[in-house]
């Protein structure tokens, strides 16, 4: 290797070396050190309660600000825009392409990142400079609400993120009451349309479809994403059709209509063909009760659910 092909390596390690000094000498006074164990099994030490928080996934931002701690945020990943003021922090990439010399120049005593959505090597870079990484990777809904938990403990607000995860929890029990023992519906899940695409058992909309009463079509399916074809869904006969989307109208409305094409489904039949938001039901957030709660509403319409989408305990979230 020439030096020239040498340089751009030296001036990274230069880089992050200098930046790794910068750090140690400008963190806070040791005030709690504590280890918490993440979602990889790493032991990762947090020296001092957390003052700047970057967020490497959006659900994960969504969380910090429920837990009343968007002052916090110094950088948040593209496609943070929930709650509105999110969008005002920097950006330091997509989550799946983190700008990590951004990240550092930002001077974060704590990165909150994903297993299934950010990169080991980011999460290993990022360690190697000196900052404390902690990955978060929940896949069912009781996981969501107990990383809030661990979120709001190291954040050094226990107190407050288990005042405000009991309320949510008792959202979800009354969820699973009003459906128990009621005649579980066969529900069809669309996340695509061309091609169409649904989820299997290891998603947490599996999840979310199983607690709100309802049967997941593709749950056994062994592919995470299963393509489908029209023969297969003509031939199983749901129930319910509930097309993720992120609109109302235009596409997503045309995309519901067309569905009547096809007047044997006894989804169609019926008229269960529906949209649902897909922030509340694809992100690991506290707004995935109001998911569960909406997902419930759809599958059981004969049920008398009284207030839906009733909102959340943090004021940041009523705007």
């Amino acid at each position: 290797m020439t030096i020239a092909q040498l340089r751009p390596h030296f001036t990274v390690k230069v880089f992050f070396d200098v930046l790794v000094i910068i750090l140690l000498f400008s963190a806070p006074p040791l005030t709690h050190a504590a280890v918490f164990r993440d979602s990889l099994g790493r032991n990762v030490t947090i020296p001092f309660v957390p003052k700047r928080i970057i967020s490497l996934a959006p659900s994960i931002t969504e969380t910090i600000y429920f837990l009343g701690l968007g002052e916090r945020l110094v950088g948040v990943t593209r496609f943070s825009y929930f709650p509105k003021e999110a969008r005002k922090k920097p950006k330091i990439g997509a989550y799946t392409d983190i700008n990590i010399e951004k990240v550092v120049t930002l001077s974060p005593d704590l990165v909150i990142a994903t297993a299934d959505g950010n990169k080991r090597e980011d999460v290993e870079m990022l360690e190697e400079a000196g900052i404390p990484v902690y990955v978060v990777n929940p896949r069912k809904l009781h996981q969501v609400l107990d990383t809030i938990e661990r979120l709001g403990e190291i954040c050094g607000v226990t107190d407050r993120a288990t005042h405000l995860v009991n309320s949510l929890r008792e959202r979800v029990t009354k969820v699973i009451k009003a459906v128990r023992n009621r005649e579980r519906p066969l529900v069809l899940l669309v996340i695509n349309m061309k091609p169409l695409i649904s989820v299997n058992q290891s998603t947490i909309h599996h999840d979310i479809i199983q607690l709100a009463g309802g049967r997941n079509m593709t749950g056994n399916q062994p592919v995470t994403y299963p393509r489908l074809s029209m023969e297969e869904v003509i031939r199983k006969r749901p129930d319910a059709i509930i097309i993720s989307s992120m609109e109302r109208e235009g596409e997503f409305e045309r995309a519901r209509k067309e569905w009547f094409r096809w007047p044997t489904l006894p989804a169609v039949q019926s008229g269960r063909v529906y949209l649902i938001d897909s922030d509340l039901i694809d992100r690991a957030a506290p707004r995935i009760v109001i998911g569960l709660e909406e997902m419930a509403r759809l599958i059981h319409p004969e049920i008398k659910w009284g207030i839906i989408h009733e909102q959340l305990p943090i004021p940041i979230y009523r705007d």
